[in-house]
C-alpha cells in the first residue's frame, strides 16, 4: 500500500508539474467567465431598459416590429428573441453577427450591444479554449488544452486518494479539511492544497470531466454509447456547409436577401401558447416563404437545457411541425447537454455558476500551492544532492511525510 501510495503520489506530482500552467490559465480565465451571460446581459441593456407606455400594454406584433428594424437598418435580418420582462427591450440579429436591440413597444432603435465587453470574453474564451491561440494554431492550442484537462481530471481523483487519511479520527481529518492558524512556507501550502483540494473535490470532478467530453470527440461519443446509443454525425467544420461550395454560396445568398415577414405574427403567437410561462422566445427567421419557423422556447435563464425547447412550425398553414422539449430527447442527448452546461455551472442557474466559479478560484490556489511545493521539493533534492552528509533516512521521512504515509 505505501508503494502505491508512493507512485501515485509522484504521478501527481509530475502531472501537476507538466500541465500546471495550462491549469492555472484555464482556472484564471474560467473564473472570470464565471458570470459571463449576465455580465453581457447587463452591459447589452443597461441603457436600453424600456417603460411600457401603460401598464399592461402590449408590444408591437412581430411583424410590424420586424419592419421598422428594417427600416432603419441596412443589413439582412437572422432572429428575433423577445424576454418575458415588460422592460426588456427586443434583440433584433442581423447579419455578419451583430446583434441591435429596439424599443417593443415603439420599434424604435436603442442601439447595439456593449462591444467592449464583448470583446473582453472573446478574448477570455479565447485563452480558457485555445491559449490565445488565433487560425492554424488553435488546432495545435486545443490538443494541449485537451490533454491538459486529462491531466487535470487524473490531478483531482488522484488528489482525492493522497488526501484520505490512513487512520480515521477527529484530529487527522481536522488536519485535512480545514485551514489552520499560524503555519508559514511549506506547511502553510501543504495545509491549504489538502483544504482546498478537499472541498473543491466534487464540484471541481464534474468540471472538469465535461471539459474532457467538450474536448475530445471519442469522450462525447462514449457518453452517447454509455447511454445505449450511437453517436450522431460529426458536425461540418466552421465554413463549411453540406452539399459542397455551391450549396454554401447558395445559402450565404438565402441569408442576405430579404426575409419575407408576412405571417409571423400568427406564428409567434403560436409559439407563445405553446409554453405559457415562457422567460424568452427566439425565432431564427426562415430564408424562403415556404421555410419552417424554427422557435427556441426558454423556460430559464437560457443556461438551462432541461428548461429549454425547441418548436417549429409550418410556415404556410402554423401547424406544428415538431415539439422537442428536454424531455423528449433521447438520454445521450439529455446527458450530453447537461455535460455542456455543467461545465459552466448553468445547469443549475446562477447557484451552479457560483459553484463552478468558486471551484475555478481553488483550481488556482491548489496549481500556486502545488507548484510551490513541488519547487520546494526540487530545492531540498537540490540540496541533499550537494551535501552527502544528509543520511538517506531523512530523504525517506520526507517522502513519507509528504505523501501521507503514516498519518494519523
Amino acid at each position: 500500500m505505501k508503494l502505491l501510495r508512493k507512485a501515485i503520489f509522484w504521478c501527481h506530482l509530475t502531472a501537476g508539474v507538466l500541465a500546471g500552467l495550462v491549469v492555472l490559465i484555464m482556472s484564471v480565465t474560467g473564473v472570470l467567465l464565471t458570470y459571463e451571460k449576465q455580465i453581457i446581459a447587463w452591459a447589452d441593456t443597461r441603457h436600453h431598459r424600456v417603460a411600457p407606455p401603460a401598464p399592461g400594454a402590449a408590444r408591437l406584433p412581430a411583424e410590424t416590429l420586424l419592419a421598422k428594424v428594417r427600416a432603419a437598418q441596412p443589413a439582412a435580418l437572422s432572429s428575433l428573441t423577445l424576454r418575458a420582462d415588460p422592460a426588456a427591450p427586443a434583440a433584433v440579429g442581423l447579419a455578419g453577427g451583430r446583434t441591435v436591440f429596439a424599443n417593443p413597444y415603439t420599434g424604435e432603435i436603442m442601439g447595439e450591444g456593449a462591444r467592449k465587453v464583448r470583446d473582453f470574453f472573446h478574448v477570455v474564451t479565447d485563452w480558457h479554449r485555445w491559449l490565445g491561440a488565433h487560425g492554424e494554431r488553435r488546432a495545435a492550442a486545443r490538443a494541449v488544452t485537451g490533454a491538459c484537462n486529462l491531466g487535470f481530471l487524473f490531478l483531482v481523483v488522484s488528489g482525492f486518494y493522497l488526501w484520505w487519511p490512513r487512520k480515521w479520527g477527529r484530529t487527522q481529518v481536522r488536519n485535512v479539511t480545514w485551514f489552520r492558524r499560524g503555519l508559514l512556507g511549506k506547511a502553510r501550502d501543504f495545509n491549504w492544497h489538502n483544504v482546498i483540494g478537499f472541498w473543491s473535490a466534487v464540484p471541481l470532478f464534474i468540471v472538469v470531466i465535461s471539459a474532457v467530453v467538450i474536448s475530445y470527440p471519442w469522450a462525447s461519443n462514449l457518453v452517447y454509447r454509455l447511454a445505449g446509443e450511437a453517436p450522431p454525425a460529426p458536425r461540418p467544420a466552421p465554413g463549411q456547409a453540406p452539399g459542397g461550395a455551391a450549396a454554401q454560396r447558395g445559402g450565404a445568398e438565402r441569408r442576405e436577401a430579404e426575409v419575407p415577414l408576412e405571417g409571423l405574427d400568427r406564428l409567434w403567437a403560436r409559439a407563445e401558447q405553446q409554453v405559457p410561462d415562457w422567460q424568452s422566445i427566439s425565432l431564427r427567421l426562415p430564408g424562403a416563404a415556404d421555410a419552417a419557423a424554427a422557435f427556441t422556447i426558454d423556460q430559464g435563464s437560457g443556461g438551462q437545457p432541461q428548461k429549454r425547447g425547441q418548436l417549429t412550425l409550418n410556415r404556410s398553414s402554423g401547424e406544428v411541425v415538431r415539439w422537442e422539449p428536454f424531455a423528449s430527447l433521447s438520454l445521450g442527448r439529455r446527458m450530453r447537454s447537461y455535460l455542456r452546461f455543467a461545465h459552466t455551472g448553468e445547469v443549475a442557474g446562477v447557484a451552479g455558476q457560483t459553484v463552478a466559479g468558486i471551484a475555478s478560484l481553488g483550481a488556482v490556489v491548489l496549481v500556486w500551492t502545488g507548484l510551490a511545493l513541488a519547487w520546494r521539493r526540487f530545492r531540498a533534492w537540490a540540496t541533499r544532492r550537494s551535501n552527502s552528509a544528509v543520511p538517506v533516512a531523512t530523504e525517506l521521512a520526507e517522502d513519507a511525510a509528504e505523501v501521507g504515509v503514516g498519518r494519523g
